[in-house]
């Protein structure tokens, strides 16, 4: 490969970019720049030509017009080993461009802002560096392409140690994150500008496009291939591992149900999940004494469990944690002495979650299926005690208001049909993922350990007989809440009235498949 004499930068992120530009400069490069990129280097005492001294034209049109021109255009282009490209491009006086160093405008961290109007979003499509991008890498053979700070290590230690050249591999590798990069950048353009005049959120076209984080030992079964896709800091998917051996699938799953769980509480609160489902949740004042109630709730099946906490660990809850063999925990942080305490178990992973990554950044939730996908919104209603509407002739008391609400919350979690059996921040059963919704009443009494008896039940949809508030009452439930929808919602209401019981209808239904 020949060695690299001739570069072209424009940037707008500048992290490292002098420090880029001088080590091409004292590899004997001739650099070319735009506008804040070459006033940046020529402030830094680093010889550069202007594009516009390339191309005999200024920079015109606020900036929109800079590199788009035969000069710049043909030196990426021609292909060195063709002679008539040489030729070509000897005959207009172009001289040949060996590497390109682009990246684009924030067209995501504009169209990110609340409200951004539609002119600003459209002035920060980049034109040129897309243009200049693909050319290097459709070229990549004869031109190294360069998209990003975190390559300009490598490739200056590659080029030091090998006389200012660029393996192909190298070469090839760069052209190929090009690709992406602009394939990643054109779709989050198009998604946005559809959100203008959008009749819906539900986009008419379907991106989904996520760089690769890591790849997994297996997915769900051995026998199967996995990896994590995602954006670093956001949610489940770019949370930091702070310890612990690798994640497994089946973790980042369990991961992010304890943790869109705990982020429905506003107190200190701790959900323990096996298989998706809870197997215990508790709400109180404090981290500690939420675990504790959380634990308790179902000791046996906490055992092997995924943890989600809502606040960050300090240590008396640590120890807490520590007395019971737990894979992994997401919590917004840990206090110094929590790690030290959690990290004594060699093998549990701890997660710390950005703060604000609940479910509020799922915009939509996307399932695969044979031959495509399915996409809906995420199921961010909350339960509005206000709108809720008392169908019984008792009313609900206020201890059993606190218990329904802390049990609404839980049940929109648990995988349908769900029951909840629950006291006012602490769940005591759950009947989850049954044929029958009585079956999840029997469920979910049979696996309580603690007293069933004073309980208030919560059902994700309606009871289409009166069979489940039945027995649900059997084992000693005194209120009950649920969405109403039913044919026999009278039947079921009567029932209610002539077991003495509250139920409240919120009108709102929390399936989950």
């Amino acid at each position: 490969m020949a060695k690299i004499s001739r570069v072209l930068l424009s940037v707008t992120d500048k992290t490292g970019i002098l420090e880029f530009a001088s080590a091409l400069a004292a590899m004997g490069a001739e650099l070319i720049s735009t506008g804040g990129t070459a006033r940046l280097i020529r402030d830094a005492g680093i010889p550069v030509a202007d594009v516009s001294d390339v191309t005999g034209f200024p920079e015109m049109l606020d900036g929109r017009v800079k590199t788009m021109h035969p000069s710049v255009a043909g030196g990426i282009l021609a292909m060195r080993d063709n002679p008539e490209h040489m030729a070509a491009i000897q005959a207009h006086g172009i001289v040949p461009i060996d590497m390109v160093v682009v990246n684009l405008y924030r067209f995501e961290e504009v169209a990110a802002k609340a409200g951004a109007p539609l002119a600003e979003l459209i002035e920060n499509i980049d034109i040129g560096g897309p243009t200049m991008l693909r050319a290097a890498a459709k070229n990549y053979q004869d031109v190294a392409v360069v998209t990003g700070p975190e390559d300009y290590p490598s490739v200056i230690e590659e080029m030091r140690a090998s006389g200012g050249e660029l393996s192909l591999g190298t070469r090839w590798r760069l052209a190929k994150k090009v690709f992406r990069t602009t394939a990643g950048y054109d779709s989050a353009i198009s998604a946005r500008l559809e959100q203008v005049d959008a009749a819906g959120p539900l986009p008419r076209d379907l991106a989904i496009r996520a760089p690769k984080l890591m790849d997994l030992r297996y997915g769900e079964n051995p026998h199967q291939a996995a990896a994590l896709y995602g954006r670093p800091g956001q949610g489940i998917a770019g949370a930091a591992q702070l310890h612990g051996k690798e994640l497994s699938y089946n973790n980042l799953v369990d991961l992010d149900a304890a943790w869109q769980l705990v982020n429905e509480f506003e107190r200190p609160a701790v959900a323990i999940v096996k298989h998706t489902n809870p197997c215990g949740c508790a709400e109180q004042d404090t981290l500690v004494g939420a675990y504790r109630k959380a634990f308790e709730a179902d000791p046996v099946s906490a055992y092997g469990g995924v943890i989600g906490i809502n606040r960050p660990i300090d240590e008396e809850t640590a120890r807490e944690i520590a007395k019971t063999f737990i894979e992994a925990i997401a919590a917004p942080d840990y206090s110094a002495e929590a790690v030290a305490v959690l990290a004594a178990k060699k093998n549990l992973r701890l997660m710390r979650v950005a703060p604000g990554a609940d479910l509020q950044v799922v915009e939509l939730a996307v399932k695969s299926i044979s031959g495509g996908y399915l996409a809906q919104t995420a199921d961010s209603a909350r339960l509005d005690r206000a709108a809720a509407v008392v169908k019984t002739q008792r009313a609900p008391s206020e201890a059993e208001w606190a218990a329904l609400e802390f049990a609404c919350k839980v049940a929109k979690h648990v995988k349908s049909n769900a029951i909840v059996y629950a006291r006012a921040g602490q769940t005591v059963g759950v009947g989850a993922g049954q044929m029958s919704r009585v079956d999840s009443v029997k469920l979910g009494a049979t696996k309580a350990v603690l007293p069933v008896a004073g309980t208030v039940v919560a059902s994700d949809a309606f009871f289409p007989f009166a069979d489940g508030v039945e027995a649900a009452v059997q084992n000693g439930a005194t209120a009950f809440i649920q969405p109403g929808g039913s044919v026999r919602d009278a039947e079921v209401v009567a029932a209610a009235d002539r077991l003495g019981v509250a139920m409240v209808f919120t009108g709102v239904r929390h399936f989950r498949h």
